[in-house]
């Protein structure tokens, strides 16, 4: 008797799960799926002092450096990116009125892009300017073919004065944030 019990109670159990309210799983939801992640990171960072600037005499190039940016080498990523920003930050408390170039280079060395920055002397305050890729904006193709970036700075000033500032210099520093589709 117990085990006929147990046997109707087993099948009733069984019963009541192939009825409840389970679904039926769609695992074709992948589909559906778009994923746009936001790569943000620092590209490069100069920084250098009045004295420096001062040994490269009037008009003379102080600063000149070719970095490496590798970020889109491979195809896969350089097709799925959709649009980047690219921000520069300032800041000049030298007496010096001072340009830097950036030059944007592909693989053979070809320049894709030109950014230019006239910095006024005696600026503490920080000066910030994002360049935007993409829809609206500059060619995404300049970001997904550069490989390297030449950065040139250049004194416009004199090559003696210096200025009131207890430690004077210039800081330019860039960060950008890309946004790719990985579907």
């Amino acid at each position: 008797m117990k085990k006929l019990l147990y046997c109707v109670l087993c099948i009733t159990g069984l019963l009541f799960c192939s009825i409840s309210c389970m679904e039926e799983q769609d695992f074709d939801q992948i589909d559906d799926l778009n994923i746009t992640p936001t790569l943000a990171s620092g590209i490069f960072y100069l920084e250098s002092d009045e004295q420096t600037i001062n040994s490269a005499g009037a008009l003379g190039s102080f600063y000149f450096q070719e970095v490496t940016f590798k970020a889109f080498n491979e195809q896969y990523v350089a097709e799925r990116l959709i649009e980047g920003t690219i921000t520069y930050e300032m800041e000049n408390t030298t007496s010096k009125t001072l340009r830097i170039i950036v030059e944007f280079l592909n693989e053979g060395g070809g320049v894709l892009d030109v950014e230019r920055f006239d910095i006024e002397a005696n600026s503490p305050s920080v000066v910030e300017r994002s360049v935007f890729y993409g829809v609206g904006g500059k060619n995404i193709d300049i970001l997904s073919n550069t490989s390297s970036l030449r950065v040139t700075a250049d004194n416009l000033g004199d090559g003696s004065s210096v200025s009131s500032d207890g430690d004077p210099k210039v800081i330019f520093r860039s960060g950008a944030e890309f946004l790719f589709q990985l579907k």
